[in-house]
């Protein structure tokens, strides 16, 4: 669906890529027609939002959903809702916790089957790779999933085991022949490390998944990508949710050989820090864990360098029975951060204060994930010929985190109480506003976003 009626919206502080600028914009069709002066006369209806910023919207490729299947955890009603709320209009659902997994295209099109009526946002998919699904990853390639995912630890589930450098050599000739990347979970147990003892203390969970296992994941993954390259391949690796910052200098090295690997972290690991994580407080968990303070500096000396490409929100929720919320109970609890609404003023509340401006923060949060999945040429950018998906931001604002504003489907976070800076007064898809001060409005008009091949492959 797409607004039919021509309008424009102007601002002294309009985000066109790589600066900010008085500019008018004009939509129609739901697409962005043209990008002109400030002051220029129109004969359209037009809304002068003064200071305020007007600017691309967040593209999060990385959302569990978790539906079908598991709608209880979320759902794509709840997750989009959320995602509309905090300035975010396009979204990649990850291939698990959804049952099935999505490593078939009769998985994929059940998904597809259960979005209906229920999409806020447009939303894209990963497929998954796991040990038995490579014969079905090529139809999935051709069937729209912008790329695949992969484990080389265990998930979380059993019914998406983990892959070895076997099962990786074997789907990255596929991966790079539709030239999609492949998502890596990156943590390997080398030694198959008896299990830990995880008590109620942050610290003891944090010891139980140590920096190695990222590091050695992560050097295992450049290892297969630069074999693949010296056999012919074009690699597209992409490391999911980076915590270690040990791994930093390894992916920058790679980067600077012509290995095409990428990486991104993630709210949790910006903003948050071990030594601030409360004991017995299980919505701080997730894996791989946050770290200490001086990592998390280090984390942002990454992004500063381009070495980490972009942060997406890593949104994994489940149920308070599975997160063990009442009892502490660290070792049991569900790991996964509930976050989605809030990534957008989580970001620039710390990198405002980090040297970073508005204008670093779109790109790490819309223009380069756009790009990175294969949406570049529509989303993440106000642009002529993009679809006209905005945010209406106050970057000086601010607003306490509480329960009662929050959209996705369990009212938990370990951010409640925190207080934010930048509120998203509204947000446009195509064309329509379909959140705006505080509430949701309009009709779920997302659409699925599936590779379209046409006749190239």
């Amino acid at each position: 669906m797409e607004a039919k009626t021509t309008f424009a919206l102007r601002s002294r502080r309009v985000i066109l890529d790589e600066r900010e600028q008085e500019a008018t914009i004009i939509i129609d069709q739901g697409r962005i027609a043209k990008v002109i002066g400030f002051n220029e006369k129109l004969n359209c209806n037009t809304t002068d939002l003064g200071g305020k910023v007007i600017m691309p919207g967040v593209v999060d490729t990385h959302v569990h959903i978790n539906e079908p299947g598991r709608t209880e955890w979320e759902g794509f009603d709840t997750a989009t809702q959320a995602a509309a709320a905090g300035g975010i209009t396009t979204v990649v659902d990850m291939p698990l916790n959804c049952t099935p997994v999505t490593t078939s295209v009769d998985a994929l099109h059940q998904k597809l089957n259960s979005l209906k009526n229920q999409l806020w946002v447009d939303c894209g998919f990963w497929g998954g790779v796991v040990p038995d699904s490579l014969d079905d990853l090529e139809a999935l390639c051709l069937a729209g999933v912008l790329g695949a995912k992969s484990f080389t630890i265990h998930s979380g589930i059993d019914d998406f085991p983990q892959v070895g450098p076997e099962e990786i050599r074997a789907a990255i000739p596929i991966l790079s022949k539709y030239e999609l990347p492949y998502l890596i979970h990156a943590e390997l147990d080398k030694l198959n490390t008896p299990a830990a003892k995880i008590d109620r203390t942050y610290q003891s969970f944090l010891e139980s998944r140590p920096r190695e296992w990222e590091n050695d994941a992560i050097d295992l993954i450049i290892t297969l990508a630069k074999e693949a390259k010296n056999n012919g391949h074009k690699p597209r690796m992409h490391i999911v949710h980076l915590s270690s910052a040990d791994a930093l200098e390894a992916i920058k090295t790679a980067q600077k050989e012509g290995i095409m690997v990428t990486a991104e972290t993630c709210p949790h690991y910006l903003t948050l820090w071990a030594e601030s994580c409360p004991d017995g407080e299980t919505l701080f968990k997730c894996c791989p864990p946050i770290r200490e303070d001086s990592n998390r500096s280090k984390l942002w000396d990454g992004i500063r360098q381009n070495v980490v490409d972009f942060i997406v929100s890593d949104h994994s929720p489940c149920t308070p029975e599975l997160k063990h919320i009442h009892t502490g109970d660290l070792d049991a609890a569900w790991g996964g951060i509930s976050s989605l609404q809030f990534s957008l003023p989580l970001i620039w509340t710390e990198a405002r204060t980090r040297g970073l401006g508005i204008v670093d923060v779109s790109s790490l949060m819309s223009s380069r994930p756009a790009k990175f999945a294969g949406l570049g040429a529509k989303k993440g950018r106000i642009a002529e010929g993009y679809d006209a998906d905005l945010i209406i931001f106050d970057d000086e604002a601010s607003f306490d985190i509480k329960p009662n504003i929050i959209k996705h489907r369990h009212k938990i976070t370990p951010y409640t109480g925190k207080k934010v800076h930048g509120v998203v007064e509204a947000t446009i898809l195509r064309g329509h506003k379909i959140y705006n001060d505080g509430d949701i409005c309009g009709e779920p008009i997302g659409q699925p976003l599936l590779k379209d091949w046409g006749n190239n492959k």
